[in-house]
């Protein structure tokens, strides 16, 4: 068995945008853990990702903002210093309700990210 050490990321090694501090991710397997990370930051009133699934669970840490989640058949508002529960083959999304900037840090329980797109039933 292959011992697993302690393994420090800098902000470089993750982020893709020199603007939004908080905006990237690290996929799990590069680290050799079964856990990928994504840190989302959007300063647009209404932006957000848009309806999808992931064959895995997924939990949303809102870090800053105000943001409405839709998981499945559910709707609800959710600000800094909730956390958000989103299980597996759920389709959700979430959008920023301002005022300012929504932050969140999404935990991916996957050692890759796998995201389907999916036609959003709100938008018909």
């Amino acid at each position: 068995m292959t011992e697993k050490k302690p393994r420090v990321l800098n902000r470089a090694d993750w982020s893709t945008n020199p603007d939004l501090f908080w905006k990237g991710h690290v996929e799990g397997h590069t680290l050799g853990t079964g856990a990928t990370v994504l840190f989302y930051s959007t300063e647009q009133v209404g932006g957000g990702p848009k309806w999808h699934v992931h064959p895995y669970d997924e939990i949303f840490i809102v870090r800053q903002g105000r943001a409405l989640f839709t998981v499945g058949d559910e709707t609800f508002e959710c600000e800094a210093g909730q956390v958000v529960f989103g299980p597996a083959n759920v389709p959700h999304k979430f959008k920023n309700l301002g005022p300012g900037i929504l932050e969140t840090t999404d935990i991916h329980v996957s050692d890759r990210w796998i995201q389907t797109d999916l036609p959003d039933p709100e938008l018909g």
